[in-house]
């Protein structure tokens, strides 16, 4: 998922060593939260489990996680033009550490809400931290390789969400393999939750400490960027008339289905893999090919890369949508590794959906691109809402039937992109 664009008037950077090895660290900011998004894949099989869940409760794994978009992306903005993109950085990295750290009482209370407080408040320093991450890596640098150092902590960013995943199965799911818990007495069974349930406080303490070395770099370069801020803060009300622009406000829904569809799809993947009418895999083992649905995205963005060279972004968005629909429609009308690996091979056709509906929508809003770019983010608050209504939908149905669900998004951004397919000018 890519981050947003926001511009800070007045900001100097000179090409230094030092500003060389700050864009480095941004690399590391972009692994880092593109990790921990997709780390909810994993996560959402296991929660699901430990508190017997149905689909639509443990989609709000989800839900409270991408909510913080919602909530914290334009306070985030303020932030920066208040104390700056390094200080802001630090306050984003401290407040993911927190939310890790807040695992180790919500698993002492076994209380699943706990988990999704814990989630929400990770969410909004990972918020915080991709407000500030594209801008900055582009200030870091002459404007002329802009462009490739963005594709590049794209490129770090899918590498987060490919390896996260199947480590995380690993760390997170693998014990499942190894327990029988029907043969278990009552108190043998709950003393084994409690252990599962130790795993994942575990694994994000573990995060935390990475998090928490990465703040300290961070902080110790605060003073390398010199920063003089002329920018008005813009009224939120004001910003919302953007949305009477058609080619805007499509767009802007267009990010709602993408972020909803994306995510759906990933925290479903476990479960589905796991049926006995598709792939029968164990937990581990569904867990890790979660990380090819994230790696096909990682693939796809280069293939899109060249593609769009040649042909019109809103055409090209257009076919992938429409690709992701028939693998879906494929996948929930079959049975066995057909019908797995159809719904795997969605993620190569998500690669380009972000960044090409990012930029149509964007196309002609001139000096207002900053306010439309910190509207758009407001709508991957998608991720919080189609997963939930995804899962009562399996709840009532099954899981093939769901994908119906995210279908309807896909359809909903192959309009977009056949609206758009000429440029802005033209329309």
């Amino acid at each position: 998922m890519a981050a947003i664009d926001i511009s800070v008037k007045g900001q100097e950077v000179a090409c230094s060593d030092s500003q060389q090895r700050l864009s480095l660290f941004v690399f590391a900011l972009f692994f880092i939260f593109g990790s921990l998004t997709s780390l909810n894949d994993v996560l959402v099989p296991k929660l699901k489990s430990l508190f017997s869940l149905s689909y639509t409760e443990a989609m709000l794994v989800q839900s409270a996680f991408f909510f913080a978009y919602f909530v914290a992306s334009i306070p985030a903005g303020l932030l920066i033009a208040r104390i700056g993109y390094m200080r802001a950085a630090v306050v984003g990295l401290t407040t993911m550490a927190a939310g890790c750290l807040l695992f180790i009482p919500a698993t002492s209370a076994a209380f699943f809400p706990a988990f999704l407080g814990a989630l929400f408040i990770l969410a909004v320093g990972v918020t915080v931290v991709q407000v500030v991450a594209n801008p900055l890596l582009s200030l870091l640098g002459p404007v002329s390789t802009s462009h490739s150092r963005l594709t590049l902590a794209q490129g770090f960013n899918s590498l987060g969400t490919t390896v996260a995943p199947y480590v995380g199965a690993i760390l997170i799911l693998g014990a499942f393999n190894e327990v029988d818990t029907s043969s278990l007495s009552a108190s043998e069974l709950t003393a084994f939750l409690a252990e599962e349930a130790s795993v994942i406080s575990h694994t994000y303490i573990g995060i935390a400490l990475i998090i928490a070395v990465v703040t300290l770099v961070v902080w110790l370069q605060r003073n390398q960027l010199k920063s003089v801020s002329d920018q008005q803060p813009h009224n939120f009300f004001s910003t919302l008339t953007l949305l009477k622009q058609p080619r805007f406000a499509f767009g802007t829904a267009g990010i709602f289905l993408y972020v909803g569809a994306e995510v759906t799809i990933g925290s479903l993947m476990t479960d589905y893999l796991m049926l006995p009418s598709t792939m029968h895999l164990s937990a581990e083992d569904a867990g890790k090919h979660v990380a090819l649905y994230w790696g096909g995205a990682m693939v796809g963005r280069f293939i899109g890369s060249a593609l769009l060279r040649r042909y019109s972004p809103g055409k090209l968005l257009a076919f992938v949508a429409s690709s992701a629909i028939v693998l879906i429609s494929i996948s929930a009308n079959t049975t066995g590794s057909l019908a797995g690996w159809t719904l795997l091979a969605v993620g190569l056709f998500n690669a380009i959906m972000f960044p090409t509906i990012f930029t149509l929508a964007s196309e002609g809003l001139g000096e207002r691109a900053a306010e439309g770019s910190g509207l758009i983010c407001c709508a991957i608050v998608g991720g919080a809402i189609i997963p939930p209504l995804t899962g009562f939908a399996a709840d009532l149905s099954t899981l093939a039937a769901a994908l119906f669900v995210p279908a309807c998004c896909y359809c909903g951004i192959a309009s977009y992109g056949w609206y758009a397919r000429r440029p802005y000018a033209q329309v």
